[in-house]
Parts: C-alpha cells; structure tokens; sequence
C-alpha cells in the first residue's frame, strides 16, 4: 500500500465517521425528546423532509456538515416527514417539504424553506445557539 492509498483511506475513514455522527444525532421527531431538549435550553433543528424532494437532498449534506462541526455539537436534530407526519406539520405551521426550523430552547428563532445556500442554512442554525 503506498502513501497515496493510506491517505485516500484514511480521507474516507474520517468522512464515513463524520457522516455517520452527524446522522446519529437526527432523530424521527419525538414529542418527549423534543420537551426535554426545549427544557435543557439546548439549540432544535427541525427538518421537515420528503424522500423525493430534490432541495431535501441538497440540504442533507449542508446540514450533516454543520452538524458534524463543534458549535453545533450540542444541537437535537429532529427529523419530521412530510408526507406521513401531518399532525406535526399542523402543530409547527408548516407548509412545504424542505423547512427548516430552528429553536433555542422553547423559543422558535427562525425557520426558512427551500434554501439550498450554505452559508444561510449555517446563519440559521446559528440563530439557535
């Protein structure tokens, strides 16, 4: 094995490891967990997604690099889904797939829908620390 594949794998290795912890950190929307993080004071993101929404599977590599990043390491992701998840769209007031929402604590701090730009999607989630 030369220096060249060492470092190709080991370049691969740490982007298999950084997805995989960023996704660990959604989770399918859950009333109680989203209480007990409202409650902690912790920064929420709420992603209302559809499986085929072509500006939903742009924003999942922005937002799992940003969560994968230190200043967001602390933030509850939630995940709800636009199809199957009405009572909730009901209950966040929530329009279109591809909404992002984002809270600090109990407090809703922003929300944009349909934004593909990285650095707005990074200013929002900022909002919520």
């Amino acid at each position: 094995m030369n220096r060249r594949h060492l470092l190709g794998a080991i370049a691969l290795s740490t982007t298999l490891l950084l997805g995989v912890s960023a996704s660990a950190m959604d989770q399918k929307f859950d009333q109680r967990a989203f209480e007990a993080a409202q409650a902690a004071g912790r920064p929420i993101l709420i992603e209302v997604t559809a499986p085929w929404c072509p500006v939903c599977k742009a924003q999942a590599p922005i937002l799992s690099k940003l969560k994968g990043e230190e200043r967001f390491k602390n933030m509850a992701s939630f995940n709800i889904d636009f199809d199957s998840q009405k009572d909730l769209l009901k209950k966040f007031n929530v329009q279109k797939q591809s909404t992002l929402i984002v809270f600090k604590g109990a407090q809703e701090a922003g929300r944009s829908t349909g934004d593909t730009n990285a650095g707005s999607i990074e200013q929002l989630l900022g909002k919520s620390i």
